[in-house]
Formats: C-alpha cells, sequence, structure tokens
C-alpha cells in the first residue's frame, strides 16, 4: 500500500506542495514566532517554500505578520529565516 505524502500550502506562493519541501513557522499562544524545520512544534504553523527569494518577498509583504495577525515587528525574524534558508542552501550543495 501506497502512503499518501501529505499537502501543505505554502502562504506566499499559494502552491500545494509536499510538507517535506516547505519550511514550517510555528507561532506560539504567548506570542513567540519561530521557525520549526522539524514540524512537530505545538501552537499554529505556516508554511513558505523553502527559497531565499520568497523569504524576501515574505518580508516585503509581511506575510507571517497577517497570517498570525502578529502585532510585533517582525524586520529581524524575516532575516533569521533569510539566514537559515541561505545554509540550507549551502548544506544542501
Amino acid at each position: 500500500m501506497v502512503k499518501k505524502t501529505p499537502l501543505r500550502k505554502c502562504i506566499i506562493t499559494n502552491e500545494r506542495l509536499p510538507k517535506q519541501d516547505l519550511l514550517r513557522i510555528t507561532y506560539s499562544k504567548d506570542g513567540t514566532i519561530v521557525i520549526d524545520p522539524g514540524g512537530k512544534l505545538p501552537g499554529r504553523g505556516a508554511y513558505i517554500t523553502k527559497s531565499v527569494d520568497v523569504a524576501k518577498k515574505a518580508k516585503k509583504r509581511n506575510s507571517l505578520g497577517t497570517a498570525f495577525n502578529a502585532k510585533n515587528d517582525l524586520s529581524t525574524f524575516y532575516d533569521d529565516v533569510i539566514t537559515y534558508l541561505e545554509n540550507e542552501v549551502n548544506n544542501a550543495n
């Protein structure tokens, strides 16, 4: 029996992709937003494509702030996401 691959939607590109091709960002009840590479942390999750360009688009549009209805400034968090994705791309090569 073939196992079904879970699909999730990128909040930037609106593409439905396999869960392992996306990066999960988690918003917890206490208002902290963290990168969730394992996809297991508690809280509301949003997915973005594992691409530096997509992360830069998210920063420009403040997509995570909109998705989580967050009031705090997320500009430094977006920089952390971009750095994380750049490191992941470098490690993959």
